[in-house]
Protein backbone atom coordinates (compact mmCIF):
# COMPACT_ATOMS: atom_id res chain seq x y z
CA UNK A 1 0.00 0.00 0.00
CA UNK A 2 2.64 2.52 1.08
CA UNK A 3 4.45 2.01 -2.38
CA UNK A 4 0.87 2.29 -4.45
CA UNK A 5 0.60 5.61 -2.54
CA UNK A 6 3.21 7.47 -3.74
CA UNK A 7 2.37 7.20 -7.81
CA UNK A 8 -1.22 8.32 -6.67
CA UNK A 9 -0.14 11.13 -4.93
CA UNK A 10 2.15 12.03 -7.76
CA UNK A 11 -0.84 11.44 -10.65
CA UNK A 12 -2.84 13.70 -8.00
CA UNK A 13 -0.13 16.30 -8.13
CA UNK A 14 0.03 16.47 -11.37
CA UNK A 15 -3.73 16.52 -12.19
CA UNK A 16 -4.13 19.07 -9.50
CA UNK A 17 -1.02 21.38 -11.43
CA UNK A 18 -2.89 20.62 -15.01
CA UNK A 19 -6.21 21.64 -13.54
CA UNK A 20 -4.73 24.92 -12.47
CA UNK A 21 -3.03 25.37 -16.18
CA UNK A 22 -6.08 24.61 -17.80
CA UNK A 23 -8.30 27.26 -15.99
CA UNK A 24 -8.75 31.06 -17.42
CA UNK A 25 -10.35 33.96 -14.66
CA UNK A 26 -12.38 35.98 -17.82
CA UNK A 27 -13.46 39.59 -16.10
CA UNK A 28 -16.37 40.48 -17.07
CA UNK A 29 -15.41 43.12 -19.63
CA UNK A 30 -13.01 40.19 -21.76
CA UNK A 31 -14.29 37.51 -23.81
CA UNK A 32 -11.66 34.63 -25.00
CA UNK A 33 -12.08 33.64 -28.79
CA UNK A 34 -10.83 29.79 -27.72
CA UNK A 35 -9.81 27.43 -30.83
CA UNK A 36 -9.60 23.79 -30.21
CA UNK A 37 -7.10 22.32 -32.71
CA UNK A 38 -6.79 24.97 -35.08
CA UNK A 39 -11.10 24.80 -35.04
CA UNK A 40 -13.18 28.09 -33.57
CA UNK A 41 -14.93 26.96 -30.46
CA UNK A 42 -16.56 30.95 -30.13
CA UNK A 43 -16.23 33.07 -27.43
CA UNK A 44 -15.94 32.56 -23.80
CA UNK A 45 -16.87 34.10 -20.66
CA UNK A 46 -17.33 35.70 -18.56
CA UNK A 47 -16.15 33.39 -15.17
CA UNK A 48 -14.13 30.69 -15.35
CA UNK A 49 -13.03 29.07 -18.16
CA UNK A 50 -11.83 25.59 -18.19
CA UNK A 51 -9.33 25.22 -21.51
CA UNK A 52 -7.35 21.85 -22.70
CA UNK A 53 -3.81 21.77 -22.36
CA UNK A 54 -1.95 21.70 -25.85
CA UNK A 55 -4.98 21.52 -27.22
CA UNK A 56 -6.84 24.66 -27.02
CA UNK A 57 -5.15 28.30 -28.10
CA UNK A 58 -7.17 31.61 -26.61
CA UNK A 59 -6.59 35.24 -27.99
CA UNK A 60 -8.42 37.56 -24.83
CA UNK A 61 -10.56 40.54 -26.58
CA UNK A 62 -11.41 43.49 -24.66
CA UNK A 63 -14.90 44.81 -24.95
CA UNK A 64 -14.41 48.05 -23.32
CA UNK A 65 -14.22 51.24 -25.61
CA UNK A 66 -10.88 52.21 -26.71
CA UNK A 67 -9.63 56.13 -27.18
CA UNK A 68 -7.21 56.04 -30.13
CA UNK A 69 -5.98 59.33 -31.36
CA UNK A 70 -4.88 59.67 -35.21
CA UNK A 71 -1.32 61.43 -35.23
CA UNK A 72 -1.23 64.92 -37.14
CA UNK A 73 -1.77 64.15 -40.54
CA UNK A 74 -0.22 66.82 -43.45
CA UNK A 75 -3.39 67.60 -45.63
CA UNK A 76 -3.68 70.16 -48.19
CA UNK A 77 -6.96 71.42 -48.20
CA UNK A 78 -9.38 72.50 -51.57
CA UNK A 79 -8.30 75.96 -51.51
CA UNK A 80 -4.11 74.64 -51.47
CA UNK A 81 -3.65 75.62 -47.85
CA UNK A 82 -1.60 73.16 -46.08
CA UNK A 83 -2.56 72.46 -42.50
CA UNK A 84 -1.69 69.57 -39.75
CA UNK A 85 -4.92 67.80 -38.87
CA UNK A 86 -5.13 64.97 -36.01
CA UNK A 87 -8.47 63.66 -34.71
CA UNK A 88 -9.78 60.96 -32.21
CA UNK A 89 -11.18 57.83 -32.73
CA UNK A 90 -13.17 56.14 -30.39
CA UNK A 91 -14.48 52.07 -30.67
CA UNK A 92 -15.14 49.16 -28.94
CA UNK A 93 -15.46 45.60 -30.46
CA UNK A 94 -18.97 44.42 -31.11
CA UNK A 95 -18.29 41.23 -31.92
CA UNK A 96 -15.13 39.29 -30.81
CA UNK A 97 -15.30 36.53 -32.94
CA UNK A 98 -15.23 38.43 -36.28
CA UNK A 99 -12.43 41.37 -34.62
CA UNK A 100 -10.12 38.16 -34.27
CA UNK A 101 -10.98 36.22 -37.64
CA UNK A 102 -11.97 39.40 -39.91
CA UNK A 103 -8.69 41.26 -39.41
CA UNK A 104 -5.20 40.23 -38.07
CA UNK A 105 -5.27 43.67 -35.75
CA UNK A 106 -8.58 45.50 -35.29
CA UNK A 107 -6.74 47.85 -33.76
CA UNK A 108 -4.17 48.82 -35.65
CA UNK A 109 -6.40 48.05 -38.99
CA UNK A 110 -9.00 51.28 -37.51
CA UNK A 111 -5.77 53.72 -37.12
CA UNK A 112 -4.91 53.29 -41.03
CA UNK A 113 -8.04 53.61 -41.84
CA UNK A 114 -8.97 56.68 -39.88
CA UNK A 115 -5.74 58.03 -40.67
CA UNK A 116 -6.23 57.56 -44.76
CA UNK A 117 -10.06 58.40 -44.40
CA UNK A 118 -8.66 62.06 -42.62
CA UNK A 119 -6.71 62.77 -44.91
CA UNK A 120 -9.40 62.09 -47.75
CA UNK A 121 -12.18 63.87 -46.31
CA UNK A 122 -10.36 67.29 -45.04
CA UNK A 123 -8.87 67.45 -48.53
CA UNK A 124 -12.15 67.70 -49.65
CA UNK A 125 -13.08 70.54 -47.67
CA UNK A 126 -11.64 74.56 -48.05
CA UNK A 127 -9.78 76.24 -45.04
CA UNK A 128 -13.25 77.86 -43.73
CA UNK A 129 -15.08 74.66 -43.76
CA UNK A 130 -12.22 73.17 -41.88
CA UNK A 131 -12.57 75.89 -39.29
CA UNK A 132 -15.75 76.96 -38.92
CA UNK A 133 -17.82 73.81 -39.89
CA UNK A 134 -16.01 70.93 -38.34
CA UNK A 135 -19.21 69.09 -37.22
CA UNK A 136 -20.18 68.39 -40.83
CA UNK A 137 -16.15 66.99 -41.47
CA UNK A 138 -16.98 64.90 -38.32
CA UNK A 139 -20.32 63.43 -39.55
CA UNK A 140 -18.14 62.66 -42.70
CA UNK A 141 -15.41 60.68 -40.95
CA UNK A 142 -17.73 58.88 -38.75
CA UNK A 143 -19.86 57.33 -41.30
CA UNK A 144 -16.90 56.27 -43.27
CA UNK A 145 -15.44 54.86 -40.54
CA UNK A 146 -17.73 53.13 -39.13
CA UNK A 147 -18.81 51.80 -42.04
CA UNK A 148 -15.48 50.44 -42.60
CA UNK A 149 -15.21 48.53 -39.51
CA UNK A 150 -18.21 47.26 -39.39
CA UNK A 151 -16.97 43.71 -40.94
CA UNK A 152 -14.12 43.41 -38.39
CA UNK A 153 -16.63 43.45 -35.40
CA UNK A 154 -15.67 47.04 -34.00
CA UNK A 155 -18.69 49.85 -33.40
CA UNK A 156 -17.28 53.23 -34.06
CA UNK A 157 -19.17 55.51 -31.64
CA UNK A 158 -17.16 59.05 -31.98
CA UNK A 159 -14.92 60.63 -34.63
CA UNK A 160 -14.04 64.11 -33.62
CA UNK A 161 -11.16 66.28 -35.19
CA UNK A 162 -9.34 67.40 -32.57
CA UNK A 163 -7.04 70.14 -33.47
CA UNK A 164 -5.85 71.70 -36.67
CA UNK A 165 -2.93 73.86 -37.44
CA UNK A 166 -2.11 76.09 -40.21
CA UNK A 167 0.98 78.24 -41.17
CA UNK A 168 1.97 81.37 -39.10
CA UNK A 169 1.47 83.23 -42.52
CA UNK A 170 -2.17 82.35 -42.50
CA UNK A 171 -2.72 82.77 -38.92
CA UNK A 172 -1.62 86.50 -39.52
CA UNK A 173 -3.77 86.85 -42.66
CA UNK A 174 -6.85 85.19 -40.56
CA UNK A 175 -5.68 87.92 -38.25
CA UNK A 176 -6.25 90.78 -40.48
CA UNK A 177 -9.06 89.83 -41.81
CA UNK A 178 -11.05 89.14 -38.52
CA UNK A 179 -9.77 92.86 -37.33
CA UNK A 180 -11.25 94.29 -40.52
CA UNK A 181 -14.50 92.56 -39.97
CA UNK A 182 -15.19 93.56 -36.23
CA UNK A 183 -14.51 96.92 -37.66
CA UNK A 184 -16.93 96.93 -40.54
CA UNK A 185 -19.21 95.51 -37.85
CA UNK A 186 -18.36 98.35 -35.40
CA UNK A 187 -19.11 101.04 -38.24
CA UNK A 188 -22.45 99.72 -39.52
CA UNK A 189 -23.13 99.51 -35.36
CA UNK A 190 -22.31 103.15 -35.17
CA UNK A 191 -23.92 104.43 -38.44
CA UNK A 192 -27.23 102.58 -37.33
CA UNK A 193 -26.90 104.29 -33.73
CA UNK A 194 -26.68 107.98 -35.69
CA UNK A 195 -29.48 107.11 -37.60
CA UNK A 196 -31.77 106.42 -34.43
CA UNK A 197 -30.63 109.31 -32.43
CA UNK A 198 -31.06 111.68 -35.50
CA UNK A 199 -34.88 110.09 -35.94
CA UNK A 200 -35.47 110.24 -32.27
CA UNK A 201 -33.98 113.74 -32.19
CA UNK A 202 -36.31 114.60 -35.37
CA UNK A 203 -39.30 113.61 -33.18
CA UNK A 204 -38.35 115.12 -30.26
CA UNK A 205 -37.93 118.36 -32.16
CA UNK A 206 -41.12 117.73 -33.91
CA UNK A 207 -42.84 118.10 -30.53
CA UNK A 208 -40.98 120.87 -28.94
CA UNK A 209 -41.92 122.48 -31.94
CA UNK A 210 -45.97 122.15 -31.23
CA UNK A 211 -45.58 123.91 -27.80
CA UNK A 212 -43.04 126.83 -28.23
CA UNK A 213 -42.77 126.67 -23.99
CA UNK A 214 -41.50 123.28 -23.58
CA UNK A 215 -38.81 124.54 -26.20
CA UNK A 216 -37.79 127.38 -23.38
CA UNK A 217 -38.11 125.05 -20.38
CA UNK A 218 -35.79 123.07 -22.22
CA UNK A 219 -32.95 126.28 -22.71
CA UNK A 220 -33.61 126.54 -19.10
CA UNK A 221 -32.65 123.12 -18.51
CA UNK A 222 -29.46 123.41 -20.40
CA UNK A 223 -28.56 126.78 -18.30
CA UNK A 224 -28.72 124.91 -15.13
CA UNK A 225 -26.86 122.31 -16.49
CA UNK A 226 -23.90 124.80 -17.79
CA UNK A 227 -23.73 126.51 -14.71
CA UNK A 228 -23.42 123.65 -12.32
CA UNK A 229 -19.94 122.75 -13.99
CA UNK A 230 -18.78 126.43 -12.40
CA UNK A 231 -18.36 127.56 -16.44
CA UNK A 232 -16.40 131.33 -16.05
CA UNK A 233 -17.86 131.30 -19.77
CA UNK A 234 -21.49 130.44 -21.10
CA UNK A 235 -21.91 130.64 -24.63
CA UNK A 236 -25.59 130.18 -25.20
CA UNK A 237 -27.63 129.82 -29.01
CA UNK A 238 -30.49 131.08 -29.28
CA UNK A 239 -32.59 129.94 -32.91
CA UNK A 240 -34.05 132.48 -35.05
CA UNK A 241 -37.63 131.27 -34.49
CA UNK A 242 -36.62 132.62 -31.12
CA UNK A 243 -34.96 135.63 -31.60
CA UNK A 244 -36.83 136.53 -35.24
CA UNK A 245 -39.78 138.45 -33.25
CA UNK A 246 -37.27 140.48 -31.40
CA UNK A 247 -35.31 141.89 -34.29
CA UNK A 248 -38.14 142.41 -36.40
CA UNK A 249 -39.27 144.76 -34.19
CA UNK A 250 -35.85 146.36 -33.74
CA UNK A 251 -35.62 146.76 -37.27
CA UNK A 252 -38.76 148.73 -37.38
CA UNK A 253 -37.82 150.50 -34.30
CA UNK A 254 -34.68 151.71 -36.55
CA UNK A 255 -36.81 152.21 -39.63
CA UNK A 256 -39.34 154.40 -37.57
CA UNK A 257 -36.65 156.59 -36.13
CA UNK A 258 -34.67 157.18 -39.64
CA UNK A 259 -38.10 158.00 -41.39
CA UNK A 260 -39.04 161.24 -38.57
CA UNK A 261 -35.51 162.12 -39.29
CA UNK A 262 -35.88 162.37 -42.62
CA UNK A 263 -39.38 164.41 -42.29
CA UNK A 264 -37.88 166.67 -39.63
CA UNK A 265 -34.81 167.68 -41.95
CA UNK A 266 -37.08 168.51 -44.67
CA UNK A 267 -39.68 170.71 -42.63
CA UNK A 268 -36.70 172.82 -41.15
CA UNK A 269 -36.65 176.54 -41.86
CA UNK A 270 -34.19 178.05 -43.96
CA UNK A 271 -31.16 180.32 -43.04
CA UNK A 272 -30.24 183.67 -44.43
CA UNK A 273 -29.49 184.55 -47.65
CA UNK A 274 -26.07 184.78 -48.52
CA UNK A 275 -25.05 188.33 -49.62
CA UNK A 276 -23.60 186.52 -52.86
CA UNK A 277 -26.66 185.13 -54.08
CA UNK A 278 -28.15 188.69 -53.99
CA UNK A 279 -25.46 190.46 -55.97
CA UNK A 280 -25.92 187.94 -58.32
CA UNK A 281 -29.03 188.65 -60.36
CA UNK A 282 -28.42 192.77 -59.81
CA UNK A 283 -25.22 192.15 -61.26
CA UNK A 284 -27.14 190.14 -64.65
CA UNK A 285 -29.36 193.20 -64.54
CA UNK A 286 -26.82 195.89 -65.02
CA UNK A 287 -24.91 193.76 -67.46
CA UNK A 288 -28.12 193.83 -69.69
CA UNK A 289 -28.64 197.43 -68.92
CA UNK A 290 -25.47 198.20 -70.35
CA UNK A 291 -25.91 196.49 -73.83
CA UNK A 292 -28.83 198.18 -74.46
Amino acid sequence: MPELMIPLVVVAILLLVLLIASLRVVREYERLVVFRLGRLRGPLGPGLVLLLPYLDRSVRIDLRVVTLTIPPQEVITRDNVTARVNAVVMFQVADPVKSVMAVENHAVATSQYAQTTLRSVVGRADLDTLLAHRADLNEDLYRSIAQQAVPWGVEVSVVEIKDVEIPEMMQRAMARQAEAERERRAKVISAHGELEASTELRDAASILGEAPGSLQLRYLQTLLELGADQNSTVVFPLPMDVIGPLVGAMNQLSGGLADTGGAAEANAPAGPEDPGDRDAPGDQSSTGGGER
